[in-house]
């Protein structure tokens, strides 16, 4: 009698096993079956796999570094742009991890006072829009003055021209492009941002600028 009693026990303790097997939550265990290939580095970034944990992070972390890698990218072919247009007297790229910044001299781009472009102007904005096209960056169009007071007829104070200069630049994009409007944007400063004090006349010279900033898309703000 202990030994059937014994066998019996087993057998019920068996068979609730399996029927618990049969009544197990399955979104839970491919949650944590998604943890498990997490923490052994199984990772792929599908929008309909099962939530896990820190693939948020990783993913961020992976378009990261691709935007960092487009942005070398985009600097290099940039500065190649200038140099081979023989514009390296009128322009000045940099970059960091936020965007591509091409500045081009206000000398070369507009006469004093006018918004109206320069030919060398037109060559410079050439490099802008060969950017735009071989990439998927945003453009924000930025006009710069100095310190002094505009003597124009046209436009009563510095904001009014920096803004009309980068207006200009961004019509003249897109009347010799088929760049949309809704990946550029024009901007003006006046003296607001300067490079260097405006205490002389070669710092001044350098403030007054127009700039070109590229950042790559899906940022919130640009």
């Amino acid at each position: 009698m202990a030994t059937f009693a014994d066998m019996v026990t087993l057998l019920l303790c068996f068979f609730v096993l399996l029927l618990s097997f049969t009544n197990q939550d399955v979104a839970n265990f491919k949650t944590m079956m998604g943890s498990i290939q997490e923490a052994m580095g199984v990772q792929k970034e599908d929008s309909g796999a099962f939530a896990t944990p820190y693939a948020d992070t990783s993913f961020k972390e992976r378009k990261s570094v691709r935007e960092n890698r487009e942005i070398v990218e985009l600097g290099a072919r940039i500065k190649k742009s200038i140099r081979s247009r023989d514009l390296t007297s009128m322009a000045r790229v940099s970059s960091d991890k936020s965007g591509v910044m091409l500045r081009l001299n206000n000398q070369a781009m507009f006469a004093q006072g006018s918004a109206e472009l320069t030919s060398g102007a037109r060559e410079g904005l050439k490099v802008v829009i060969d950017a735009m096209e071989n990439s998927e960056f945003n453009l924000i169009i930025r006009g710069h003055t100095d310190g002094d007071l505009t003597e124009s007829s046209i436009y009563h104070s510095n904001w009014a021209l920096s803004a009309a200069r980068a207006a200009r630049c961004l019509r003249y994009i897109l009347e010799n492009s088929s760049i949309p409007a809704s990946r550029m944007k024009a901007v003006g400063y006046a003296d607001a941002k300067p490079i260097l004090p405006s205490t002389s006349e070669e710092n001044r010279r350098i403030n007054r600028r127009v700039e070109f900033f590229y950042l790559p898309q899906g940022r919130s703000k640009w």
